[in-house]
């Protein structure tokens, strides 16, 4: 008789297991890996049609382990500095729509003064708010708010940089996250390391000490490691709970500061490079250790088949000089780099693993952008009944994903707004509207009104303006952009010197 009542308790167990995990299948958990400053050639992953040199420096295995059972994308589009593409993410609308067109960080202050020849419009300083009326900020329906209503865990773990100190959007729990780890108003890290408590402990730093690890605080842990630490303690919660759950790994690496995470940088000094190269590439190396970790955590817990993994990196790679007089980071074939309407700017690493939907080691060559990701996440959830505050400029990529009813890229235009000054100087950088369409590219410069016009399929480097030689292009899309700019009632900067708003690209081509 016990016997028997040990086997009904047995039999009972497993399938309430067993219920469990159906349950939670019903669901896919979704997690988005965001890298910080990631130049489309930073990894071993190659998204071109070869192999460069620069593949073979960087060691991403799981990058490589991701692509072979999912999908790259060569041609994916961010915004040229952080915060306007992690609120696109976050809200749908193209960075000229919601006017967060620069980098935020105090509450209605410019973080970077205007030039001798631009004022920058009134634009919104203050990043993003899920509340009405805040000064300076996209009022918005949050994406993981939308994903926490339908009954997902959402859970934050890395970068925020979505609102300025002070602003209701400086903190993820008040955009629809559950849990946040590490994130605030910042887009730096005070320091990478544990030891010395990630900035906290430096007076200096304190605007930019990551919050809350102090449990890592004094300990020899780099803070890739710490946040995915963290990251994997939220999810197994969620697990735990039999519900599924949204990850926005959003990784501080591989911003600024260069900080070599001492697991990885000895090998890449052993093969000769530059110090700080060799840092640099131990922080993508590390971020991809992360990378990893999770997908061997969605093994362990039996839910790698019914989780979504989408990866992409924020801006290009920051080509800029670093001191000391070495680049950390190269672009090459794409010219320019961080804080610029050339490809190195805005071209991004891109991968998608959705098992059995996404066939594994695929390519697409269609081109998309960053506010794509809002409506395409809401779709792999199964969220189609929903309403926001602001329109949605984004296009669900998941066709491309499923190849069902694709349609080329080839007629969708793509559109950049800049109409602020970043800082470094060097080729693309400075402010300035971009439409893409088809292999075609115009940049409008705000400075000076002055047009680059490339043909991307022939000249990925863009080494030759067109806009002397394809005159009748350069008119057709200078009247795409301004239709576009016109119809979002985009904000352009003033010229100092005749007290006027910068006219729109065609008003100069008539």
């Amino acid at each position: 008789m016990k016997n028997l009542k040990g086997l009904l308790v047995t039999v009972l167990l497993l399938l309430s297991v067993g219920c469990q995990s159906i349950k939670q299948k019903e669901k896919l958990n979704i997690i988005v890996f965001l890298v910080d400053d990631m130049g489309w050639q930073d990894t071993s992953v190659p998204f071109w049609n070869e192999r460069t040199p620069y593949n073979n420096v960087y060691q991403t295995p799981n990058m490589e382990r991701l692509a072979s059972a999912g999908m790259k994308f060569t041609q994916a589009y961010a915004c040229a500095v952080c915060s306007p593409t992690r609120v696109s993410l976050m809200t749908g609308m193209n960075a000229a729509h919601h006017r967060v067109t620069n980098w935020t960080l105090r509450k209605d202050v410019q973080p970077v003064a205007d030039d001798d020849k631009l004022a920058q419009p009134d634009w919104n300083v203050n990043g993003m708010s899920p509340d009405e009326g805040i000064p300076n900020t996209i009022y918005a329906t949050p994406l993981p708010q939308l994903l926490k209503d339908a009954g997902y865990f959402t859970i934050h773990s890395g970068k925020a940089h979505l609102g300025a100190i002070g602003t209701p959007g400086s903190d993820p729990l008040n955009l629809g996250f559950d849990v946040n780890i590490a994130g605030h108003a910042a887009g730096a890290p005070g320091s990478y390391y544990g030891t010395e408590s990630f900035g906290n402990d430096d007076p200096n730093r304190t605007t930019w000490a990551v919050p809350g690890l102090e449990k890592y605080h004094g300990k020899d842990i780099y803070l890739s490691e710490a946040i995915t630490r963290e990251a994997a303690h939220a999810m197994d919660s969620a697990v735990n709970n039999d519900q599924p759950f949204f990850l926005y790994m959003a990784h501080y690496a591989v911003h600024t500061p260069i900080q070599g995470d001492d697991r990885f940088v000895q090998k890449y000094l052993d093969q000769g490079l530059l110090p700080t190269e060799a840092k640099y590439a131990s922080m993508v190396e590390g971020m991809d250790k992360s990378l990893g970790d999770i997908m061997d955590f969605l093994i362990e817990k039996q839910i790698e088949e019914n989780t979504v993994i989408l990866f992409m990196s924020d801006n290009g790679g920051l080509s800029a000089v670093a001191r000391g007089g070495e680049k950390h980071t190269h672009n090459k074939p794409l010219s320019s780099g961080k804080g610029s309407a050339h490809e190195g700017g805005i071209r991004e690493p891109m991968i998608v693993k959705w098992p059995g939907k996404v066939k594994p080691n695929s390519v697409t060559h269609d081109y998309l952008i960053i506010e794509d990701f809002f409506p395409s996440i809401l779709e792999i959830a199964s969220i189609t009944d929903y309403q926001t505050v602001q329109p949605i400029d984004g296009v669900s990529f998941v066709p491309l994903l499923t190849h069902q009813n694709v349609s080329s890229s080839k007629d969708r235009p793509l559109f950049w707004h800049y109409p602020n000054r970043w800082g470094p100087l060097g080729p693309g950088i400075g402010a300035s509207s971009t439409v893409r369409l088809g292999d075609w590219k115009l940049i409008y410069y705000h400075s000076d009104r002055s047009f680059e016009l490339f043909n991307l399929r022939d000249d990925i480097g863009e080494t030759r303006n067109r806009a002397s030689d394809s005159r009748e292009k350069l008119k057709e899309l200078a009247l795409v952009l301004t239709n576009y700019l016109k119809q979002v009632n985009a904000q352009m900067p003033l010229d100092k010197q005749t007290g006027q708003v910068v006219e729109y690209p065609s008003d100069l081509l008539d």
